[in-house]
């Protein structure tokens, strides 16, 4: 016989029987805020919960309380968990005076986000309206012991998740710190950190792109795409989400060698794609798009190159931020760059960067792996919220 309960349960509560179902107006007091877009401050004091799902700053605050903050607006309504002093807007809501455990509501919330859009008003925004909320249909345990032990099971793995994403951030800062120290800074000829063995190598030479690279533009493979194309599409979108968005083709106009450079050549105003590189590791497994140029290293370490022109500053400043940038063949090949004499140098700073970018890779790989884990276990942690229609029928029945 069909029961309301999630696939996955603690042994210890596997003979508590099936969920209730209630509403979420009668586990919590929900409020709305006060607060406009105005009363968003710099460098605020206390966090401001927006309508959408923006945090701002205000120096005033509304509620010191446990709350899962809830936008009242939007596409998604992913909720917030908050302990302390806040403010919110007046379109956002915030859940609090819990008569069960309140993060386990946070986290159930969470699990069926998607479910609030479909009870959203649709006009210009979808707007959640307070009646919606307070009549929301969830399914809970009866034992506040249950709902504890689930909402910390999956906190621990938040604070994994928090935990990883904070290393990759200090790696990025500790890498961007390094490079200003191993690259000459402007108008130096000498970088303020060297490796022993080269510290009396002399000045660093200086060169434009044309002599040191051969230069190619990518040509147009998007009228020929195919999911289980041999190739590898290299587009902007391909390089600024270092490879998470990726199309294939089996038509191969323009083929990258390992060691290419491949950098993109058009984008937005104030867009984080310009000029951003991304070197080939395997041959023939990459084509080269239209708005890519392929840049094929000669007489210099290609992995020194790559660190050396990727979102050069000499790139960015062809961006006005108002049009769009689509930066010029002859415009790419004059950018200056500076070289140490020795490539032996050159490969042991490559060198240094890129053991950097492994160690950041491979916590980016689990950090998607700890939520991928994170979502598929919350799947498992809670009934099907469909479960919820045969609750009711079953109940009617009875009756």
């Amino acid at each position: 016989m069909k029961t309301v309960v999630p696939k996955l349960r603690f042994p210890e509560f596997r003979e508590e029987g099936e969920w209730k179902e209630t509403i979420l107006g009668a586990v919590c007091e929900i409020k709305n805020g006060k607060s406009n877009v105005q009363d968003h401050i710099e460098n605020g004091k206390y966090p401001l919960f927006d309508r959408s799902e923006i945090v701002k700053a205000s120096n005033n605050y509304l509620f010191n309380c446990e709350a899962v903050i809830l936008p009242g607006e939007g596409v998604r309504f992913i909720p917030k968990y908050y302990v302390g002093k806040f403010d919110l807007h007046q379109r956002a809501y915030a859940l609090k005076n819990f008569s069960c455990f309140g993060k386990f509501v946070y986290y159930l919330l969470l699990a069926h986000h998607d479910l609030m859009a479909l009870k959203a008003v649709k006009s210009t925004v979808l707007s959640l309206r307070l009646p919606i909320l307070k009549q929301f249909s969830i399914i809970i345990p009866k034992l506040v012991i249950e709902q504890q032990k689930i909402a910390d099971c999956l906190s621990s793995i938040d604070d994994l998740i928090t935990l990883t994403a904070n290393k990759i951030e200090a790696l990025k800062a500790h890498k961007k710190g390094l490079m200003q120290q191993l690259f000459p800074a402007e108008g130096e000829k000498v970088p303020a950190m060297r490796f022993p063995e080269f510290r009396g190598a002399g000045e660093w030479k200086e060169k434009t792109l044309k002599e040191v690279v051969s230069y190619e533009n990518g040509k147009a493979h998007e009228s020929e795409i195919s999911e289980t194309g041999k190739y590898i599409v290299v587009n902007s979108k391909y390089i600024s989400t270092e490879g998470k968005i990726k199309k294939f083709t089996n038509n191969a106009l323009s083929v990258a060698d390992k060691n290419d450079i491949l950098m993109v050549l058009s984008d937005l105003p104030n867009g984080r794609a310009i000029a951003k590189c991304f070197i080939v590791d395997i041959p023939n497994l990459y084509v080269v798009n239209q708005r890519i140029c392929k840049l094929t290293p000669h007489s210099v370490v290609s992995l020194f190159l790559y660190y050396s022109i990727d979102r050069n500053p000499y790139f960015l400043s062809f961006d006005d931020g108002v049009k769009q940038t689509n930066l010029k063949k002859e415009e790419v090949l004059r950018c200056p760059i500076l070289l140490p004499e020795k490539m032996i140098e050159q490969q042991k700073i490559a060198g240094c960067l890129s053991s950097l970018d492994n160690l950041i890779a491979a916590l980016s790989q689990k950090l998607d792996a700890l939520k991928t884990h994170k979502k598929g276990l919350m799947q498992q942690l809670f009934p099907d919220m469909n479960d919820i229609v045969w609750l009711k029928k079953r109940s009617h029945l009875q009756t």
